[in-house]
This record gives C-alpha cells, sequence and structure tokens, in this order.
C-alpha cells in the first residue's frame, strides 16, 4: 500500500533510508524513563525522565515535560525543561516555555510569555557541544 512505503514492492517492511525522516511521538499520559536517541523528529506530549540527545527536531508541547538535557538540530519547547538545552540551528520558545537550564544555541525565538532560568549562550555550530570550556582556553588556542 503506498501509504506506507514509497515502493509498493518494498512492502510495510522495509529498511528506512537516510533521507527518509522518522517521527517518534510520546504522547499525553506516558512517562518514559531513561535516555533517548532519535535521528528525525520527537514529538514530546508526555514526560521523559532522561535526556535526549542526536534528534533532527524535538517539539515539546505545552503540557509535555524533559526532565534531562536536550541536544538537537532543532528545537521547539512549549513545556517545561528540567536541563540544558543545545540547539544546533534553532531554539523557538513559545509562550508557555520553561526552561531551567543553560542554553546554547545558534538562533534563538523567545516568545513573550516564555522563562528560561539560565544562562543563554548564542554561538557558532562548531562551538555547540563542547562543554563549559573557559574564554581563557579558547583564546589560548
Amino acid at each position: 500500500m503506498a501509504i506506507f512505503s514509497k515502493d509498493e514492492s518494498a512492502g510495510r517492511n522495509a529498511p528506512r533510508t537516510a533521507g527518509e525522516t522518522t517521527l517518534s511521538i510520546v504522547s499525553a499520559g506516558t512517562t518514559v524513563s531513561g535516555d533517548i536517541s532519535c535521528a528525525g523528529v520527537l514529538k514530546v506530549e508526555g514526560q521523559i525522565d532522561g535526556s535526549v540527545r542526536q534528534a533532527r527536531q524535538v517539539m515539546l508541547a505545552k503540557d509535555g515535560a524533559i526532565r534531562g538535557d536536550v541536544t538537537a538540530h532543532e528545537i521547539v519547547v512549549g513545556g517545561l525543561v528540567d536541563g540544558n538545552v543545545a540547539a544546533a540551528d534553532r531554539l523557538e520558545l513559545q509562550p508557555t516555555a520553561v526552561v531551567n537550564g543553560d542554553i546554547v544555541t545558534k538562533s534563538i525565538v523567545v516568545m513573550e510569555g516564555a522563562r528560561i532560568n539560565g544562562t543563554v549562550k548564542m554561538t557558532e555550530l562548531a562551538l555547540v557541544g563542547r562543554g563549559t570550556e573557559g574564554r581563557e582556553a579558547r583564546v589560548a588556542r
């Protein structure tokens, strides 16, 4: 059936290619305990007690919560993040967003009403994920 794959002869269990986008959803009322690594899009309407890593995009709904660090290329926050946020490309904080942690991103949009309880560092892509390296160490290079 064409709904499930691009090539009808491939069948439903055909492996996905790197170019296809996968969507993972943590629905409302669901709690995931542990870290999550995902190459595609992660939509969180429930709660994650752990870190989210390596995602292309993370979308956190207004009633969703992540209690851990979030690292992705693009992140949209509408709910609660209790941890550090690192967005390689773009971070959007919607009016209902609360981030209790430090932020590192290349580009940020903060809508009126969003709350940040931590520091915000705007940097180029190459610097995202280098940790808490001090200015003196970077100047010495």
